[in-house]
């Protein structure tokens, strides 16, 4: 029986039944991936169940490569993958295979099929093979080369291996039942030629074997018990059992299938992992917004939590959703007890502390944990007479409720005295530059009452960091089912990553090295990033909120969508946002009062924009102002508005947009070029950030960074003709019908371009190329 009764679901039971009756008397799984991309989440439940199920019933679990396919294998994927399971705490010893180790054998069982009469060399085309296989109404129609002799059969099987024939001239098929209800058992095919090197076995072969001829046989090679499968492979099973049935091996598996994860805000496509990838979207497999499991790690995922995600949501034998909130609880429940705290301010504003003495240090022993968690510890924070806090935490007016620092107002510092705003300081824009504040130390009987508490660092010893807030990669929930008919990848979330470079943590975080948790109090769990940390200068990743912010958004009455409000720093920023007027309101109150703002609304309707754009547009003077400088430079409305709502808007947090280096002249300049083609819009971004932090002109950036795009139609045949000369093999499977290798194609030639070249106008070249 199951060690683990709590954990009960119908393949253990399925495994109960099999020890009691007899049927086996130890337990075999395996994870069988295929080395052609990097694992994701989805992978991740497949490996906890198989090895947990081997652990549970003190059986084993092989890991095995299923490296059929050649021209989508590669060694690093190979690497990955064994790195990955290990990461998440399996251990297959030397149970070790890859499918490449029982090439011969495979082969030798399907000379055995064809001298039995069971398997024929086909010499249809794939689009015969498919008209001739029938509907589900119609049984199939028999190849015209069904009936050719053993001999005849064995020879071309000979000559196939041989390699005396071209990809695609013939393949193996099985003979099925023609008539079967599951259109997979119509004569099925066991092997095609495919003239690629394979990472592990050279040029030795050029006929592989298909998936569902060397599954069944790899698991009766290895004696697994139980071939545990997602339920896309439930038709398949015949196949399975036709194989075994119909060869002699070495042990009798079974198939089972369960549900396959699906979690929201994300891809599990490889396909469009590979794009995501490919089209530089993302900085590569294991870019912190992946959902692969190598980016879960670098961006400060736990195996602990990913595993008890898993635990968590089961195994079941219907599909279903799974709540991505389900995952960041368990991140929460995990990094609250292995992450010590610290302050970091992302958006600092300067305090002095009034009547401090200018060489006074006072060394404050503040806690690592909370008293909840339980743990000793504690680090030395030291406060002088200037401190930095966080811009959100000061209000010139506040609102109803605002328990942080105003004109009068007073807050504690945590695990600090008390202090008072008693003046504030703004620039010739009027931006607050820096809070004059009285201080009260212990218990001082004038110091005012105070009900809130803010975190800060201290001006003389904070360490500049670089803090990058990662969010869900896409912004809508069921990316791959959105049924409004825009692309996927209109569908990524603007605000997946947000660099904040000018953030200050306390001096204990300098020392900290790469592939540290922590949490940064009030604002998240945080991961010095493993690449990118340096001693003295560490790279946070946030790993997750402390809370559901997203939750929250959804039951924000009348709130805007994320992409037309301006982002606050972090996601702490959220909190008491909610007991405010809606920056809807604000909006429309501006403009009812600045009859000049509700004469630019009507405007910009009449230009073309949303109302969603005109809204944030016309809800400040500095916005518009934007605005229209940039449109008078650069006539495209909508292309202005865009970039001024979802990118510039973000890019400014709350401050007045005349406290950026970026002018309408950059801006426009900017725009145009992404519009042209020059640039991407992921390089726009790019320019962008250093547009608003420093100025200059986009022409100017573009040049000194390399990053146009190379749109030249001469330049890009050129590339088209390579890449299809270098893929003759994929460029015949495109024209036999299989589309997706288009993507494939398109992928190839950015890469062969250094990424620069238009994926676009590449694409649209290669289909007229292969088109004739």
């Amino acid at each position: 029986m199951s060690t683990a009764e709590t954990k009960s679901n119908f393949i253990r039971q399925i495994i109960d039944a099999d020890l009691e009756s007899g049927r086996h008397t130890r337990v075999v799984t395996r994870f069988p991936p295929e080395p052609n991309g990097y694992l994701h989440i989805g992978h991740a439940k497949s490996i906890c169940l198989n090895f947990g199920l081997a652990r549970d019933y003190g059986g084993t679990c092989h890991l095995r490569m299923d490296d059929t396919n050649p021209e989508t294998e590669e060694e690093e994927y190979i690497e990955a993958i064994k790195n990955d399971v290990s990461w998440l705490g399996f251990e297959w010893g030397e149970k070790l295979f890859h499918a490449s180790d029982f090439f011969e054998q495979m082969y030798q069982l399907a000379v055995g099929l064809i001298r039995d009469g069971k398997a024929y060399v086909d010499h249809l085309t794939p689009e015969e093979i498919s008209e001739y296989r029938g509907t589900v109404r119609e049984p199939a129609r028999p190849s015209p080369y069904r009936d050719r002799s053993v001999d005849e059969n064995l020879d071309l099987f000979t000559r196939m291996r041989a390699g005396e024939f071209p990809d695609g001239h013939c393949v193996l098929r099985a003979k099925g039942d023609l008539a079967s209800p599951n259109m997979k058992l119509r004569d099925p095919l066991l092997y095609r030629i495919r003239k690629a090197s394979h990472p592990r076995t050279g040029d030795t072969w050029c006929i592989y074997p298909m998936y569902d001829y060397a599954h069944p046989l790899e698991d009766a090679f290895e004696h697994i018990t139980h071939s545990i499968c997602t339920l896309e492979f439930e038709n398949n099973r015949d196949i399975y059992d036709w194989v075994l049935d119909n060869t002699p091996v070495p042990a009798r598996p079974h198939q089972y299938e369960f549900a396959r994860l699906n979690v929201g805000y994300t891809v599990l496509s490889k396909r469009k992992l590979l794009q995501l990838v490919n089209e530089k979207h993302v900085a590569g497999w294991d870019d912190p917004r992946m959902p692969t499991i190598a980016g879960m790690r670098r961006r400060g995922f736990t195996p602990e939590a990913i595993r008890n995600f898993c635990d968590l949501i089961g195994v079941a034998k219907a599909n279903s959703f799974v709540d991505i909130g389900k995952l960041e609880f368990c991140l929460r429940e995990d990094l609250n007890l292995r992450s010590p705290r610290y302050m970091a301010v992302l958006d600092p504003i300067e305090v002095e502390l009034v009547g401090w003495a200018a060489d006074r240090v006072t060394m404050i022993d503040a806690p690592l944990w909370p008293e909840d968690v339980g743990r000793p510890g504690t680090r030395p924070l030291p406060l002088g007479g200037r401190v930095f806090i966080e811009r959100e935490d000061f209000e010139q007016t506040p609102p109803k409720g605002f328990k942080r620092l105003s004109p009068g107002a007073a807050v504690r510092l945590r695990y600090g005295p008390v202090i008072r705003c008693d003046e504030v300081l703004r620039d010739e824009t009027g931006r607050v530059v820096k809070l004059r504040c009285a201080v009260f130390e212990g218990d001082a009987a004038e110091a005012p009452r105070v009900e809130g508490t803010i975190h800060w660092v201290p001006a003389h010893a904070a360490v500049p960091a670089e803090v990058r807030l990662y969010d869900r990669l896409f912004s809508v929930e069921k990316p791959d089912a959105d049924t409004s008919g825009r692309d996927w990848l209109t569908l990524l979330n603007p605000e997946n990553l947000v660099v904040v470079r000018g953030a200050l943590v306390e001096p204990a975080l300098a020392a900290l090295g790469p592939g540290q948790h922590v949490q940064l109090e009030r604002t998240g769990y945080f991961y010095t990033d493993p690449k990118d940390t340096r001693p003295g200068a560490p790279v946070f990743n946030r790993v997750v909120t402390l809370r559901d912010s997203w939750a929250k958004r959804a039951t924000v009455a009348a709130s805007p969508a994320p992409s037309v409000v301006r982002p606050a720093a972090t996601a702490a920023a959220d909190t008491g946002k909610a007991a405010r007027k809606s920056r809807t309101t604000l909006r429309a109150e501006a403009r009812a009062a600045e009859p000049a703002l509700a004469a630019r609304y009507d405007r910009y309707l009449a230009l073309g924009l949303s109302a969603e754009d005109a809204d944030v547009l016309t809800g400040a003077q500095d916005v518009g102002d934007l605005f229209e400088a940039a449109l008078s430079v650069y006539g495209n409305a909508t292309s202005i508005a865009r970039w001024v709502v979802n990118e510039v808007l973000g890019a400014a947090k709350d401050a007045p947009l005349s406290t950026l280096a970026l002018d309408a002249a950059g801006l426009a300049g900017l725009v145009r070029m992404v519009d042209a083609g020059d640039i991407s819009n992921l390089a726009g971004k790019e320019v962008l950030a250093e547009l608003v932090e420093k100025g200059g002109t986009a022409v100017e950036i573009v040049e000194r960074r390399g990053l146009r795009q190379v749109n030249d139609a001469a330049a890009l045949g050129a590339l088209v003709e390579a890449v299809i000369a270098a893929h003759p093999d994929h460029v015949a499977r495109y024209k036999a019908g299989n589309a997706g290798l288009l993507g494939f194609l398109t992928g190839a030639a950015v890469r062969q371009s250094g990424g620069k070249a238009n994926p676009q106008q590449v694409r649209a070249l290669l289909e007229a190329a292969l088109a004739g």
